[in-house]
């Protein structure tokens, strides 16, 4: 009876243990999926306020609010009392009802340097993550995901060639024909490296007859150079016959 007793006591420890460890890992997984859902909104709301009007449309402005609402509505299923999150659903449900004539108030923010090419990427590269996360959690369906990496993509382009375009403009306003050519140079050789080119056959012939023109430009400008030479070269040669005809004068 004893024995029985004993060992009676050590399961129920055992047990007690066993849920007190399945207790404290639920806590930890549970304040884990906080801070992931908390950066998840954070970054949601970075691309969204700070994307540049020019490339943001109605669609991806709608895209990003669902996916802060879904971010959103997993905070208050872990947090009941999440009043900020109550709150910010109303908000962000009243703006997916309106699909497509979302507000779209960003505003336009001119690619004119490396630096701020840079920062657009990589807020493409976070809604890239956003929206392979979306689709790993099952809340966008696979096709909806593959599309919208599509888009990512073909925002992409369209930032290099803003990029690429106002490059070269700036350097043709400050006359130098050379950077234009070589910033335009890298428009055209970005775009048709892209797998369907055909796509973006505009934009390549537009940046393609900057880069005659910035070249003809550059041509120009080396001309003269060339002219000056060869004035010069003929006035040497005019110095050159001289000297030989004094020479000659002399020694005869």
């Amino acid at each position: 009876m004893i024995t029985l007793l004993v060992i009676v006591g050590i399961a129920i420890l055992i047990a007690i243990g066993y849920m007190n460890h399945v207790v404290e890992n639920n806590k930890l997984e549970r304040a884990r999926t906080k801070v992931e859902l908390n950066d998840r909104l954070r970054r949601c709301g970075e691309i969204t306020e700070t994307f540049p009007g020019q490339l943001m449309t109605p669609a991806l402005k709608l895209l990003l609010t669902r996916l802060e609402l879904n971010v959103c509505q997993r905070l208050l299923n872990l947090d009941k009392t999440n009043s900020t999150a109550k709150a910010r659903i109303e908000e962000l449900s009243a703006l997916v009802a309106r699909g497509e004539s979302i507000p779209v108030n960003n505003p336009p923010a001119p690619i004119q340097t490396e630096a701020k090419a840079k920062d657009v990427r990589f807020l493409l590269e976070a809604l890239h993550g956003q929206i392979t996360r979306a689709a790993q959690d099952g809340f966008l369906p696979t096709n909806e995901a593959k599309r919208w990496i599509r888009e990512v993509r073909h925002i992409l382009v369209l930032l290099h060639i803003e990029f690429f375009n106002n490059l070269g403009q700036h350097a043709l306003q400050q006359e130098q024909p050379g950077q234009a050519r070589l910033a335009f140079e890298r428009g055209v050789q970005y775009l048709r490296k892209q797998q369907d080119p055909q796509v973006y056959s505009e934009q390549l012939q537009y940046l393609e007859k900057l880069l005659a023109r910035s070249n003809s430009m550059v041509l120009t400008n080396i001309a003269p150079v060339e002219g000056e030479v060869n004035e010069l070269t003929e006035g040497l040669k005019d110095v050159e016959a001289d000297a030989d005809w004094k020479k000659k004068a002399i020694y005869d």
